[in-house]
């Protein structure tokens, strides 16, 4: 089955909104088999939806829009499904009494408005939204799918899981099986992961299976897709990839999963081996502690940490050295050993880690450009620091900083003797 993706809205392409629904829907999509050929935003215009609708159901099997079922004049994407269907907009009295009931329960004003909202297409099946205002629709034309959801995107996640994959499910019943497995590496870049490291793949490709990399500032996930008759046939297609890629990029591989996270990672190997940590960042604000403390259970192992942005903090709280901050700077590896030092032994930690850096876009210096980051790192058996040398940009500064801080530690744990992307550990 083939699909098209239309996403409305004026606030899309101006950059008011972004387009987070899109990416999510082809994602959920191609985890069922359903092949995304395109991916369109349109302006709420009139004549632009009737043409572009149009064109899609004449192209492929299956077309979703998002957007433009709102209350408000600009909402005109049901106008253009009747003008396509040829039919005319009915009030669909369960939609009406929820809207009524939801307003009264808050104590909002009913509107004429709002009474629109209950309106549908005659010749449409109406996908009861109980998250919301405005109902989804599933209406059928030549032998193609159209199925309207608003853009709000809690509601229309809703209706996509519980009314339209249902419906589709059955449609693609005895269809060809689609499945993607993910591997999540750390410390190590795309190209060289790619070219040095997994080397070439070509010889698994062919039109039942492919391979992607996805790069991100936690590092590069590697995508394995396959299709088959069954879900063993796809598992058996697979396999040779993943323990190709397991065998080649070895430790760099953090674990497997579309969602892993490192911090959930390190986590898992703090509580394994019953250790705990403390961080002191300066660059990254709180960052390293916030990343840590996403994942559930952290309070096990994480003890806490300290946002010593300014000097004085720095020697107050941390024990560091006045006399080294007037002589190297608070970017300096004596300042970041210290730093890991004094969080670990002030909270009581097994390991401290710290952070210090120019993250930009100004405070850089010839000697210690905008990027320049040093990540400490203290245990009872091993007092380092390793040094960066990032971007110009200060948030990917701060995300990169904390990840290569993780996987650091990760690799202590793990006894890899490597530090991410073969940066040296530094000692006193």
């Amino acid at each position: 089955m083939q699909c098209w993706i239309i996403s409305i809205g004026d606030e899309l392409l101006i950059g008011d909104t972004i387009n987070t629904n899109a990416s999510w829907m082809a994602q959920l999509l191609s985890e069922y088999g359903v092949e995304v050929e395109r991916i369109v935003t349109l302006k709420d215009d009139l004549s632009v939806l009737k043409e572009t609708i149009s064109d899609a159901l004449d192209s492929v099997d299956l077309v979703i829009s998002t957007g433009g079922l709102g209350p408000t004049h600009d909402d005109v994407t049901k106008t253009a499904v009747t003008d396509l269907f040829d039919t005319e907009l009915i009030v669909h009295e369960p939609t009406l009494s929820f809207i009524k009931k939801t307003f009264k329960k808050r104590n909002i004003p009913f509107s004429k408005s709002n009474h629109l909202q209950a309106k549908v297409p005659a010749d449409s099946e109406v996908l009861f939204n109980e998250q919301g205002t405005a109902p989804g629709l599933w209406l059928e034309k030549n032998n193609s799918i159209l199925v309207v959801l608003p853009g709000v995107p809690y509601e229309m996640k809703h209706l996509m899981q519980k009314k339209v994959l249902p419906k589709l499910r059955k449609l693609l019943n005895g269809n060809v099986v689609r499945k993607a497995r993910y591997l999540l590496t750390s410390g190590i870049g795309e190209s060289t992961l790619s070219d040095e490291v997994v080397g070439d793949l070509s010889s698994y490709f062919n039109e039942n299976i492919s391979v992607a990399y996805l790069p991100s500032t936690q590092g590069t996930r590697i995508r394995v897709r396959a299709r088959g008759s069954s879900e063993e046939d796809v598992e058996n297609k697979m396999r040779p990839v993943i323990e190709h890629l397991k065998k080649s990029a070895g430790e760099y591989i953090v674990g497997e999963g579309k969602d892993l996270h490192l911090a959930k990672v390190l986590g898992e190997l703090m509580t394994e081996k019953n250790l705990t940590m403390a961080t002191a960042e300066s660059c990254t604000g709180g960052l390293l502690g916030s990343k840590v403390t996403d994942i559930p259970g952290s309070s096990r192992y994480m003890k806490g940490g300290i946002i010593a942005y300014a000097n004085e903090v720095k020697v107050k709280e941390l024990d560091v050295e006045a006399e080294d901050l007037q002589k190297y700077g608070a970017v300096s590896k004596v300042v970041a050993l210290q730093m890991a030092k004094g969080i670990a032994q002030k909270m009581g930690a097994d390991i401290g880690v710290s952070t210090t850096g120019i993250a930009g876009p100004e405070g850089g210096t010839r000697e210690k450009p905008v990027g320049t980051v040093w990540i400490g790192f203290w245990n009872r058996d091993q007092h380092f620091a390793i040094k960066g040398e990032f971007t110009k940009d200060r948030w990917v500064n701060k995300e990169r900083s904390v990840f290569v801080a993780l996987e650091m530690v990760r690799r202590i744990l793990l006894n890899i003797s490597e530090m991410p992307y073969g940066l040296q550990k530094q000692t006193v």
